[in-house]
């Protein structure tokens, strides 16, 4: 299963390679997605033996040295462009970004405990009022959000996304794996 997790960041690397040098026109956002999807898959997993979590963990710092290096090439061709980087760009990058996906949130409450507390401490690092928010409420919201999404994108799994956009702490829900 590793070997996936090794075959997708060299897959990745490639497809950054062929963006950077005029091949591809849009940025591998797709692939970048689905290698982190790996790395999630395997960050909490207790069947990994001492050699394969040592060599998670190699990986995981392979692809981390790949981001800092592809962000500031992103960064230094938009710089060449006279423009500023763009949100989207940074939020492939942004390890602070948080993702968790729900199946049964009235089922999962640990995964909407995790969701409310990753609000609650970007909205403080953000410096942003965090008084109106209610648990109660915020769990609600999730159980009925995720069973809007299952229906209307007609999948099993909702993925919750934290992260900041321009200035503002921002929950977004997309499709989940199925």
């Amino acid at each position: 299963d590793l070997t996936r997790l090794d075959d997708g960041i060299h897959r990745l690397k490639i497809d950054y390679e062929m963006y950077f040098n005029g091949g591809s026109l849009r940025l591998p956002i797709d692939s970048h997605w689905h290698v982190e999807k790996l790395v999630q898959q395997y960050a909490d997993s207790q069947k990994l033996n001492f050699a394969q979590r040592f060599r998670y963990k190699s990986l995981i710092q392979k692809l981390s040295s790949y981001n800092k290096l592809w962000l500031q090439k992103l960064k230094d061709q938009e710089k060449s462009h006279e423009s500023s980087p763009t949100q989207a760009h940074e939020e492939i990058f942004n390890e602070s970004v948080t993702r968790i996906t729900c199946y049964n949130p009235s089922r999962e409450p640990k995964k909407v405990d995790q969701l409310f507390k990753a609000i609650v401490e970007a909205k403080q690092k953000n410096g942003e009022n965090i008084d109106n928010l209610d648990p109660l409420a915020f769990k609600k919201f999730v159980q009925d959000e995720t069973k809007r999404l299952q229906r209307s994108l007609d999948c099993k799994k909702i993925q919750y996304v934290i992260n900041v956009e321009k200035g503002k702490v921002k929950l977004k829900a997309i499709r989940g794996e199925s």
